[in-house]
């Protein structure tokens, strides 16, 4: 008998199966690239251009004329905004509060989404659909209209929480200069404490179910299996949250915004992000509030690499 080599049977349109492999891959990162692209656009002109312009901005300032006669004009003046930043005491003095602000809150905050999720991670299955939601709630109202709804109950001329302190013989005043931060605090740990919670009961819930079964024949308690088991295995969701939560608490505005109305111990320069505002939309210095902006952005990212750092090495 005569072997016969067998040939390659051609494609659809005349190609050899060599051929249409070279081109699979080719015609694969095609498609790749127009999903991407879209989103790559996006990001560039929603994030990367405004941090650019931001910073080259932070190298001029607006001009006048010592009379007033000639029209402003924009002048290139270096590092001088980022040294007026660094030598203001106000910049310093809303940069200290909102680190203490973060000090205090973030952890708190992400302690409490973690015992809700654990919490609801041991419950029936029929349950945790509806305390989800309850405890998803607070994240569904805006920003500015949950701290409007606590300033309500911060007055004291509003708020039932004040009356029923001045019933019981305790005086309660949620708008004290050294409280008010705290009252802040609050509204904020109100609003954010779901939000982070569904992202760690979500990792939770990928946590193979024979994993925990395994240490409870073990004789493991719940405690110990949500200390030794699940959270170790949850820790980047809980490095997401935290940084998230660091630079939200960098960007705070809403609630002092808000609560400036109501409070006399919170000024325009509260935070850092109300004195970038108020020094672009207020004093027209627009050079000085992206140079605060810049060094906000330099703060949050380095606070935020450290966090990792920690957290990650922890980890190992």
């Amino acid at each position: 008998m005569t072997a016969t080599t067998a040939r390659p049977r051609a494609v659809r349109g005349g190609q050899s199966p060599r051929t249409a492999r070279r081109r699979g891959p080719r015609q694969f990162r095609g498609a790749i690239l127009a999903l991407t692209l879209p989103f790559v656009l996006l990001f560039l002109f929603v994030y990367v251009a405004p941090v650019i312009y931001a910073t080259g901005q932070s190298f001029f300032s607006l001009k006048t004329s010592a009379l007033g006669f000639e029209a402003p004009e924009t002048v290139f003046v270096g590092f001088d905004n980022y040294s007026k930043a660094l030598n203001s005491g106000e910049f310093w003095g809303a940069l200290g509060r909102i680190l203490l602000f973060g000090v205090v809150q973030v952890p708190l905050m992400l302690g409490v989404a973690l015992g809700l999720a654990l919490l609801l991670d041991s419950l029936a299955n029929r349950w945790v659909s509806v305390y989800r939601v309850i405890y998803f709630l607070p994240y569904a109202i805006p920003g500015v209209i949950a701290a409007v709804l606590w300033s309500y109950l911060y007055s004291p001329s509003l708020s039932p929480l004040v009356d029923a302190g001045n019933w019981l013989g305790v005086n309660l005043d949620f708008l004290a200069p050294s409280v008010v931060l705290w009252s802040m605090a609050n509204i904020t740990t109100w609003v954010f404490t779901g939000y982070n919670m569904l992202i760690l009961l979500s990792a939770l819930q990928a946590i193979p179910r024979d994993q925990l079964e395994a240490a409870r024949i073990d004789g493991a308690s719940e405690v110990r299996i949500a200390r030794s088991v699940k959270t170790p295995q949850i820790r980047p969701a809980l490095v997401l949250t935290g940084v998230n939560s660091i630079i939200g608490t960098i960007q705070l505005f809403n609630e002092p915004q808000v609560m400036r109305v109501i409070a006399d111990s919170v000024n325009s320069s509260y935070t850092p992000t109300m004195l970038a505002m108020g020094s672009a939309f207020v004093k027209n210095d627009y050079g000085y509030a992206a140079a605060v902006s810049v060094l906000l952005a330099l703060v949050a990212g380095l606070l935020s690499l450290v966090y990792y750092r920690v957290a990650m090495r922890r980890a190992e």
